[in-house]
């Protein structure tokens, strides 16, 4: 059963991810020749406090990208 995790920074809508979530379930089936039914695909979203690149925060990332 194939496994996808996601990791993904808040704020996209519900509609977003379920597309997201469907083009790689049928990614998964095309290319590993399974049935839908056996893909599990997982969205974990952080809150932008809590996600950090380049040693910002993703709130101080877009405040910076605003000046």
């Amino acid at each position: 059963m194939p496994e996808v995790t996601i990791n993904l920074a808040a704020g996209r809508t519900d509609e977003q991810k379920k597309a997201i979530m469907l083009d790689i379930t049928n990614a998964i089936v095309k290319h590993a020749g399974v049935d839908p039914e056996a893909v599990v695909v997982q969205i974990n979203e952080a809150p932008h406090n809590n996600k950090m690149k380049g040693g910002m925060t993703f709130i101080e990332r877009a405040a910076a990208a605003k000046k």
